[in-house]
């Protein structure tokens, strides 16, 4: 077996691909999710490829204010980071949202690519601003 260089994940390099997922478009989910991601929301968990994925992303500037507060980060192996986040934003018609919200990125060969990806909304008005 042959040493390999741990590739140490870059935390703000992982958040702005993560931001450009709530406002990127198709293109962009296509560039920076995975062959295949695992997606779990409250009416929708399973495994869907690139295409599909890209495919839930046909409205650009879906969300905006966008406020992201990093909740921790693990690097179980040299080529896989786990991130988990509080984000706030408003979607576009007006309506507030708030979500705990963890994704799984692969290193690949052309970077870091999202392969795994859960949202847990929270009550806007019973949980309030988080510190």
């Amino acid at each position: 077996m042959t040493a390999t260089k741990p590739i140490m994940a870059n935390k703000q390099e992982l958040l702005d691909i993560e931001k450009g997922f709530w406002t990127g478009d198709s293109a962009y989910y296509e560039a920076n999710a995975d062959v295949e991601c695992l997606v779990a929301f409250p009416h929708m968990a399973k495994a869907m490829t690139n295409s599909e994925l890209a495919a839930t992303a046909s409205k650009p500037n879906r969300w905006r204010d966008l406020d992201i507060k990093l909740k921790g980060m693990v690097e179980p192996g040299s080529d896989i980071v786990m991130l988990t986040y509080e984000a706030r934003a408003t979607r576009e018609n007006g309506e507030s949202y708030a979500a705990l919200v963890s994704t799984g990125y692969v290193h690949r060969a052309d970077g870091w690519k999202m392969m795994f990806h859960a949202q847990t909304p929270m009550d806007t008005a019973r949980d309030g601003p988080q510190g």
